[in-house]
């Protein structure tokens, strides 16, 4: 495959998970890809390694979310790597967890400044660097539209938000050329929210296709997007959760 050859992306939180997935499906796609961890160094190191096996470039970025200054270099310094930025990719996150009364503010403030402040600042500071053909995709979740169960208000808030984000992204950068679109994992076995895990047996129940999706179901639908499939989309969320949300 070779859709995105001669591209460049940035894919956040790319160390594990779906973004790792993001990641090395965009590599055999034929782009360089640069990714952020915070800690988890080795791991990144071996998703870069990967990458090159696929025949393009790979860099790792030291860069905490929740360090504006570290966000925006992230950007800059893919595209000084790259020479270009084409595609970016919002994933990292975190999952808080706590009913409204148990929740702190500094694990409000934290929240937010990954999941929204992060993805403005990032997105900001893309567009610097994207020409027509861009393509910004913000990784959500199912919880932004439909909560089933307590605990995760903040989470689901903090997801909502890029929503709106999208569309008034997409409105931004149409005459640009530039797409911005929003893909919502519902649940997906990582080590996040691993399908053995002491949840899982209800998360199922909720889900028509009776299963947790795989990383490679987010990682192909944001490819798409990323892609030439995607140069008509824009300003919209895709659910990719087997239809629990239906």
């Amino acid at each position: 495959m070779s859709e995105l050859a001669g591209k460049a992306a940035l894919v956040t939180g790319g160390s594990r998970g779906i973004g790792a997935a993001i990641a090395l499906r965009l590599g055999e796609s034929g782009a360089d890809v640069a990714i952020t961890y915070t800690s988890a160094k080795e791991r990144a190191d071996e998703v870069v390694e990967q990458i090159k096996a696929l025949g393009g470039r790979g860099i790792a970025i030291a860069a905490d979310n929740t360090d504006a200054a570290a966000v925006v270099a992230a950007v800059d310094q893919t595209a000084a790597e790259f020479g270009r930025l084409d595609v970016l990719v919002n994933n990292a996150g975190i999952f808080p967890y706590g009913l409204i009364d148990d929740v702190s503010l500094e694990e409000v403030d934290r929240t937010l400044a990954i999941h929204t402040r992060a993805v403005y600042l990032a997105s900001q500071a893309a567009v610097r660097h994207m020409t027509e053909g861009g393509r910004i995709v913000s990784i959500g979740s199912s919880l932004a539209e439909r909560v089933p169960y307590p605990g995760v208000a903040l989470y689901s808030m903090s997801k909502s938000a890029l929503i709106g984000f999208t569309k008034g992204l997409a409105r931004d950068l149409g005459e640009r050329g530039i797409t911005a679109n929003l893909v919502h994992p519902g649940s997906t076995d990582t080590e996040m929210n691993p399908a053995d895990g002491e949840t899982a047996e209800d998360e199922v129940s909720l889900i028509p296709l009776g299963r947790y999706g795989q990383t490679a179901d987010i990682a192909n639908t944001v490819a798409f997007l990323a892609g030439p499939g995607g140069r008509h989309i824009t300003g919209t969320s895709i659910t990719v959760d087997g239809g629990s949300n239906a």
